[in-house]
């Protein structure tokens, strides 16, 4: 008896590349998870060091005169911020072309909320769990020729989920990423709000310590950038290798020889799920005057209705 090939479209196609991207992927995100995980622990002992070099040049003492002064004379009694953002230095000397010594300085600039490019990298895994493309910047290198819109309506739903953008009708209960760091880490300084007029005179020990803290996070976005463009570079080969392709058994075969795990389940499972859920029985139920369901409660649904069927 002979069994009916499997023919691809677009949509098996885009479930196929799907296994091989999550199968690259695996073989290199360790390294992401590994950059985080240092980020994570130089962070706290960047939080202590820092406070403790505030502290030495502003003792809480004075912080606390100020405000009382503020509380008895407005703005007149001193100025006083929460700050996240610190620089500190210290005194080197140089040499110019001409060979003649000259005093500078060594400074670091510290910062314990979250960039864009950092916060891309650090939630990745979030991101792609909500159906969002944290690879959008990557995607066109530097050529930003190639900015669609698609590449426009992946950066507004990134930023909008991160904390970048807000919107006056969101739910206000909800505390976003940027928000979450914003209050993680502070401490009260004097002076205003702008962070380069308060320059922290470290030894070089502790201002080596802070440029291998602001290294941890840049390892953070390197590892993103490397993880991105190894697999980038194996699904270009993928994506043309499955354009090629008019049937799923020439698929299972290039994942069988690269150790893909592919089978026919896999590319019936989105629709099985759709008819599950919009069964006429089903599609009543969600129908009904009652809590709208997330596409994760609807997937879960479906499942449950499955398996039922199944027993």
């Amino acid at each position: 008896m002979t069994t009916k090939k499997i023919t691809l479209n677009a949509d098996k196609r885009k479930v196929i590349a799907n296994q091989f991207q999550s199968f690259y992927e695996d073989k290199v995100k360790d390294k992401l998870v590994q950059a985080k995980e240092q980020y994570d622990l130089m962070r706290e002992k960047a939080k202590v060091a820092i406070e403790k070099v505030v502290r030495f040049h502003q003792p809480q003492e004075d912080v606390d005169t100020i405000r009382s002064m503020i509380q008895k004379y407005n703005r007149a009694g001193g100025e006083l911020y929460e700050d996240n953002c610190f620089y500190v230095q210290r005194p080197i000397t140089k040499v110019d072309d001409e060979g003649r010594e000259y005093d500078a300085t060594d400074e670091v600039h510290i910062r314990f909320n979250m960039g864009r490019n950092f916060a891309r990298a650090y939630y990745r895994d979030e991101l792609k769990s909500k159906g969002l493309n944290p690879d959008f910047r990557l995607s066109i290198g530097h050529d930003y020729s190639k900015r669609n819109p698609k590449y426009y309506n992946d950066e507004s739903a990134v930023n909008t989920y991160l904390g970048f953008s807000n919107s006056s009708n969101e739910d206000k209960s909800i505390t976003k990423p940027v928000a979450k760091w914003e209050e993680d880490f502070k401490l009260w300084t004097i002076g205003s709000s702008y962070c380069h007029s308060r320059q922290y005179k470290v030894d070089e020990n502790t201002l080596n310590f802070f440029k291998m803290y602001n290294q941890s996070a840049d390892n953070v976005i390197k590892e993103h950038e490397q993880m991105y463009s190894y697999v980038e570079g194996k699904m270009q080969k993928v994506r043309l290798g499955l354009k090629s392709y008019r049937t799923f058994d020439q698929a299972k075969a290039l994942a069988d020889k690269v150790g893909v795990v592919l089978n026919e389940t896999m590319l019936n499972e989105s629709s099985s799920l759709a008819l599950s859920i919009y069964s006429p029985e089903n599609l009543a139920s969600l129908l009904e005057d009652k809590e709208v369901l997330t596409r994760e409660q609807k997937i879960a649904f479906a499942k449950k209705q499955m398996q039922q069927s199944v027993n």
